[in-house]
């Protein structure tokens, strides 16, 4: 489980708007971020998520609205120097080697030359890639990218980390690799901000959740409190078909109030009253032509929180 995160906010993003030509990236969104947690920002594409975290890191100017990250303007560039970004692609020189990169981001991000040696050891030591420091970065798997990859941006020692999507095409192993590095870093008191479309990540990794839908955060708390603020005692029923649902059974299975999952034989829903609902659920639904191979009630988790706020099912 994630460690307790402080109380005091070190971001506070206040009714944020960035339009685009018509399109507003951003509607509103407000937010914050307390010191020492991993809030994970989630919302469907287009949702405004990039653009969010480019505000934060001060290369997207607001239309409207505010930020501030420990009292001051991510634009300044002071304050941006507090701050670490990490982007969804690999943003290395894949031909030179580990060490070779870090120095290079470190004397980016304003690291002295006398200060540039220590700080890429400790990195390379905290990171686990010690051992692979005077390889090529090409030459090492897509999990130990990732890792350089956010070692290049936390070698200056931000207060507040953005990552967009950084296990974004790993394997298990590899994200479970990535989940611990992150997992340090907020140990050491550093604020995390991550997008992610992988929602059993969200849920280990997150102290809180923000939901965001049309440029809008449209909740943001722990997870425990959004589950009993949606769904109250109601439980969520979990229905698995024994091979995917033709579209007639599909549209039998939307008016018993069910949501397709990022696996075509599984759908869950709300379920309002208890397990004498079940039996006459499992009717309806047999009639209708589903060959179902298991039915049953659950706790209500993120999946079914993200479908109540955004109105969409999670992409896989």
């Amino acid at each position: 489980m994630p460690a307790a995160p402080g109380t005091e906010a070190l971001v506070i993003v206040q009714s944020a708007v960035r339009r685009f030509g018509g399109r507003a990236a951003l509607a509103g969104a407000s937010l914050s971020v307390r010191r020492g947690e991993i809030l994970v920002l989630l919302g469907p594409n287009g949702a405004g998520k990039t653009t969010l975290l480019r505000a934060l890191c001060g290369r997207t100017r607001l239309d409207s609205g505010s930020i501030r990250m420990a009292g001051g303007d991510p634009a300044d560039r002071n304050v941006r120097r507090r701050i670490g970004f990490v982007p969804q692609s690999i943003a290395l020189w894949t031909q030179l080697s580990v060490r070779h990169n870090l120095e290079l981001f470190g004397r980016l991000a304003g690291i002295r030359r006398a200060q540039l040696a220590a700080a890429v050891a400790d990195t390379l030591d905290w990171t686990g890639l010690a051992t692979r420091a005077s390889e090529p970065v090409a030459a090492l798997s897509g999990g130990m990218q990732r890792r350089v990859n956010i070692a290049a941006g936390t070698l200056h020692r931000p207060e507040l980390l953005l990552l967009d999507e950084p296990t974004v095409g790993l394997d298990p192993v590899a994200r479970s690799e990535v989940h611990q590095v992150l997992d340090r870093l907020r140990k050491t008191g550093m604020s995390l901000i991550m997008t992610t479309h992988d929602l059993v990540e969200a849920e280990a990794l997150a102290d809180r959740v923000a939901l965001m839908s049309a440029g809008a955060i449209r909740a943001e708390d722990s997870l425990a409190q959004l589950i009993g603020r949606l769904f109250g005692n109601d439980q969520e029923v979990v229905l698995m078909l024994v091979a995917e649902p033709a579209p007639s059974i599909r549209d039998a299975l939307r008016a018993a109030r069910l949501s397709p999952t990022n696996e075509d034989k599984v759908w869950i829903g709300r379920l309002n009253s208890g397990l004498e609902q079940l039996p006459e659920l499992r009717s309806r639904l047999i009639d209708a032509g589903a060959d179902i191979a298991e039915l049953r009630i659950r706790q209500p988790g993120l999946h079914g929180v993200y479908i109540e706020l955004t109105g969409q099912v999670p992409q896989a």
